[in-house]
């Protein structure tokens, strides 16, 4: 199921149907990166600025900006996952619909989430990201544990909120945690697909597009049969009554 799955996303992130969406994802990547490094680059000239050493030494401007540049860009790494977060929380919708319209189109498809409570999804992860990431960063300069403990933390995070994401345009919150519980192994794995393609520098920029597109696959296959739409507003049985 997850090889078909990601063989769907790459065949459909690049086509026709999601390249507008996918260029608009990766505007907006890019304009969320940006402003990180100009927050952070702001934040550090303010410090060097105000830092006795500085002012005593100024050749140490020079060397600091020189090995911040490198921290930089090592830091927007390990923030972009929680930005790939933000976007998909954007875009998933779009993705979903384009997907589902093409590929199943004989299922009832399903319902785009609130625009505030996509984002505020979004949002969530993109929190919970820069937390369990910021640890992983303060292992950066141990050997074999670090890239180790980004892979990790990310594989969790990134196929746990892309399939929540999917799966809550079908089912309740209680049903989609019941649904990523009972396929943890399968989730996993597709957030450890999502995790190493975050490490590819320029290839890491399609993340939301490609990751929207192959969790949507996922979801279908795994509740082929049983992924009618519960009826939330009148209180229909969920998932677990079925």
């Amino acid at each position: 199921m997850l090889i078909q799955s990601v063989f769907a996303a790459v065949r459909e992130v690049f086509s026709p149907a999601l390249r507008r969406i996918l260029w608009k994802s990766i505007g907006l990547t890019l304009a969320l990166l940006v402003l990180v490094w100009l927050g952070l680059t702001k934040l550090f000239d303010i410090f060097l600025t105000n830092h006795d050493l500085s002012a005593s030494y100024p050749i140490i401007d020079s060397f600091a900006f020189f090995l911040a540049g490198f921290g930089l860009f090592v830091a927007l790494i390990y923030l972009l996952p929680a930005v790939s977060a933000i976007v998909a929380g954007y875009f998933l919708d779009d993705v979903a619909e384009v997907v589902e319209h093409k590929d199943y189109p004989a299922d009832a498809p399903g319902r785009a989430l609130p625009f505030g409570k996509a984002i505020l999804y979004g949002i969530r992860f993109a929190g919970l990201s820069l937390l369990v990431n910021l640890v992983a960063l303060l292992l950066f300069f141990i050997p074999g544990i670090n890239i180790g403990a980004f892979f990790v933390a990310n594989a969790y995070l990134l196929g746990r909120e892309y399939f929540e994401l999917a799966a809550g345009r079908f089912w309740p919150a209680e049903d989609v945690a019941r649904l990523r519980t009972e396929h943890r192994g399968t989730v996993l794995a597709a957030g450890a697909v999502l995790a190493g393609l975050v490490l590819v520098p320029v290839v890491n920029l399609i993340t939301p597009v490609f990751g929207a597109v192959m969790m949507v696959h996922l979801h279908k296959r795994l509740t082929r049969g049983r992924a009618a739409i519960p009826d939330r507003r009148e209180g229909q049985a969920s998932l677990g009554n079925r």
